[in-house]
């Protein structure tokens, strides 16, 4: 009983919070739309897993959806989820989309399946690319 009374209170708490929300986007102007709807242009992550069982090596896999227009496919800007140019994943030419943090070097790796982004200091971090179709 007290379980349920919990799982009662948690939901009374989310719903108000929702409807807090609601009222704010109203207020605010923004628009509604269903939240499997991206806007054009727009990405968001689907999945993101982190493995640190290795020694100094922590291993990041990251599922994006993105809403891209004509010309434009998934990909990274600014180490973030972002639409870029078709051409540059056909080429394979990584750094054209410029992965990397502003601070950091973006190198192609040898065989062009992604790229590093080299950090002042010297740390490295390794980016391999899987394009799927939907």
């Amino acid at each position: 009983l007290v379980c349920k009374f919990t799982a009662l209170h948690s939901r009374r708490q989310n719903l108000s919070l929702l409807l807090l929300l609601r009222l704010f986007q109203r207020l605010s102007g923004a628009t509604e739309r269903p939240p499997s709807q991206l806007s054009a242009g727009t990405c968001e992550v689907v999945t993101l897993d982190r493995d640190s069982s290795q020694p100094r090596t922590t291993i990041a896999r990251q599922t994006a959806r993105c809403a891209c227009r004509r010309g434009q496919i998934a990909g990274t800007t600014r180490a973030r989820p972002a639409c870029v140019d078709v051409l540059i994943v056909r080429t394979r030419q990584w750094c054209d989309m410029s992965p990397c943090l502003d601070h950091e070097g973006c190198g192609l790796l040898v065989n062009n399946s992604g790229w590093t982004c080299t950090q002042p200091g010297g740390r490295v971090k390794t980016t391999t690319v899987r394009v799927t179709r939907d």
